[in-house]
């Protein structure tokens, strides 16, 4: 247990997140009154009109401290309440560091998008030697992970700027899947079970199309995205019906990508992929999360490495322009040589992106709900196979061009996509940077409307719950308009 006792601060979510991290647990409790401290770990934070400081106690003996006598001296261009924000997570961080034998690459980030805050900086004219040094010194993040960061941030720059306030993006959501892996938290409905409402759900989807569309015809799309769940399990015909309802109504004469996530190659044929082809789709995503075929069957998911590289190189033969593959780093039972297993024969396939996620032990997954049945990599091996991938990434000619981090990631890592020069996937950085207004259409999907004067977004999320998506669409609708509404009108 470690209780947390604040002194004149009442802000308690980014302590939580930042202690959950770094103390590696998540039984945290708030106490009000010192009465309450009995035993365990005490974390006391005191913030007085210009300074920090933090006491630790274990069993009521003081074992660590920390202080910051000046939070004026925080080298951060923000209001002074942040800055106090800042400066008490710095002393919390620092203090913990003293008694654990660890260190996060990340420092005091809890956040899952960092390079929001190196484009913030870039936006505001600071120079890139300044912003290495904020980062180190104010956010402690370790050297590595800030050259990656710049990396990133520097190619993503000629697809974020100028910000144009017309420009949008587009979200499909088909929340369908063959079968649910055991890591999935997603909104997803086996075909299988919801069989019968995927012809209700596609003309509910075409209705929320042909609307948003209308609405949005003075607006510029620019990349579509289609995902899911695995959107090419719902039968052919009804997808295409989806993606010739998308072109029948949006004006789309000045996109620059159209991508589908076939994902898994158990829903993928040759008939799939012509379709796509047919139909100028010209990005699509494979992804074998995995190329042992012990794991696959432990994720529940119904087909072998040697389907997977069947189905990669039929897609590859029609030549799209960009073909995606994602692996997931930490899945139960791997460990190092499976990695390089998997990583091999992703280099003899040869695909323009890669996309690599560290394992998120999500809440609702049925991993987590079984956690103690599967074996979990320790974080020293994780980060060794986290390395591999950037080995491979290098020999395939590949560079980092967007990243993210979630809450429950392994390690407090991070999942990294790679790309081939000019096959960065523009949907991704947009979504992943939200410098642009995205619009979700269908059950589970999120629009996040841009405001670019105070650099906000303002989520809108649909219902997940199919049934409740198909009975509400008319809702769902509605908000949607409402919120870009309101952000057209306070933007002009």
């Amino acid at each position: 247990m470690v209780n947390i006792y604040l002194k004149n601060y009442n802000k308690k979510h980014d302590i939580y997140e930042l202690v959950k991290v770094i103390m590696e647990t998540s039984n945290i409790n708030f106490i009000d009154n010192m009465d309450l401290y009995i035993e365990g770990y005490l974390i006391i934070i005191t913030v007085k009109s210009n300074s920090v400081n933090v006491n630790i106690y274990l069993d009521k003996k003081l074992i660590s401290k920390n202080n910051i006598k000046s939070i004026d001296k925080i080298n951060i261009k923000k209001p002074f309440d942040k800055k106090i924000n800042i400066a008490i997570k710095k002393c919390v961080y620092k203090a913990v560091m003293n008694i654990k034998d660890m260190n996060t690459s990340w420092g005091i980030l809890t956040g899952i998008r960092p390079s929001k805050i190196v484009h913030d900086l870039k936006e505001k004219n600071v120079d890139k030697n300044e912003i290495l040094n904020i980062l180190t010194r104010e956010y402690l993040i370790d050297i590595k992970k800030v050259n990656l960061l710049l990396k990133i941030t520097d190619i993503q720059e000629k697809y974020l700027y100028p910000l144009n306030k017309k420009d949008y993006s587009l979200y499909i959501s088909i929340p369908f899947c063959p079968s649910r892996c055991i890591y999935c938290s997603f909104p997803s409905y086996s075909i299988r079970k919801w069989n019968s409402l995927i012809e209700d759900y596609t003309n509910s989807l075409i209705k929320e199309i042909k609307q948003l569309a209308l609405f949005m015809k003075d607006k510029t799309l620019r990349t579509i995205y289609i995902g899911g769940g695995t959107p090419t399990s719902i039968p052919l015909e009804n997808l295409e019906k989806i993606i010739k309802a998308v072109y029948e109504y949006f004006d789309i004469q000045n996109i620059i990508e159209f991508t589908v996530e076939a994902g898994r190659v158990d829903t993928i044929n040759k008939k799939v992929l012509e379709m796509l082809k047919e139909n100028k789709i010209d990005r699509i995503s494979i992804n074998p999360q995995t190329m042992n075929n012990k794991t696959l069957k432990l994720m529940n998911r119904h087909h072998t490495k040697a389907d997977i590289k069947e189905i990669f190189k039929l897609a590859k033969s029609m030549k799209f322009n960009s073909i995606n593959m994602d692996v997931i780093i930490g899945l139960p039972g791997e460990n190092l040589n499976d990695i390089k297993n998997t990583m091999e024969i992703i280099k003899e396939l040869d695909p323009d992106n890669l996309t690599v996620h560290t394992l998120t032990i999500k809440k609702s997954s049925k991993l987590n709900k079984d956690l103690d049945e599967y074996d979990i990599i320790k974080e020293g091996s994780l980060s060794d196979m986290l390395n591999e991938t950037v080995v491979y990434s290098k020999e395939m000619n590949m560079k980092p061009y967007y990243m993210y981090r979630q809450k429950q990631i392994l390690g407090n890592f991070e999942n990294v996509g790679y790309a081939k020069k000019y096959k960065e996937c523009i949907y991704n950085i947009s979504m992943m940077e939200e410098k642009q207004t995205i619009i979700g259409l269908g059950a589970g999907a999120v629009s996040k409307v841009f405001y670019p004067s105070s650099n906000k977004i303002i989520r809108v999320p649909n219902v997940v719950n199919l049934n409740d998506y198909i009975n509400r669409i008319d809702d769902m609708i509605e908000r949607k308009v409402s919120a870009v509404n309101k952000m057209l009108t306070e933007e002009e």
